[in-house]
């Protein structure tokens, strides 16, 4: 088995990590919300913890993916013209991470400290 065959099928596996995240992720968030949901029949917190754990399933995801698209670019096939896509899929994700990090902790990525401790550790 070549190398390049070997990184693909990492690649390609590192990729179904990536999809198993977001999926998995979402329906414990589902799950999770919906019986939140049926314990207290009221919808307090219950959506935002909902959007926080799906937010962060997609995060991760989102990361697997990009670890993927890397190895395959860099191990598979080096090219310019794979490299610029790479570099176009890296910033689109990235742009879809911090927003998704904005949107789940209220602050961008690179700040510290809580922007709300009521919601800290959930």
């Amino acid at each position: 088995m070549a190398f390049q065959e070997v990184m693909e099928g990492v690649g390609q596996a590192v990729d179904a990590a990536g999809v198993a995240a977001i999926v998995i992720g979402a329906v414990i968030a589902t799950v999770l919300a919906g019986f939140a949901l049926l314990r207290r029949r009221t919808e307090d917190g219950v959506y935002h913890r909902y959007r926080q754990r799906l937010g962060r399933s997609i995060l991760l995801g989102l990361e697997l993916l990009v670890a993927a698209d890397i190895i395959r670019t860099v191990a598979v096939t080096p090219t310019f013209e794979s490299v610029g896509v790479l570099a176009l899929i890296v910033i689109i994700r990235t742009f879809l991470s911090w927003s998704l990090e904005l949107e789940i902790s209220g602050r961008w990525p690179w700040q510290k400290g809580a922007a709300n401790p009521a919601t800290d550790g959930q």
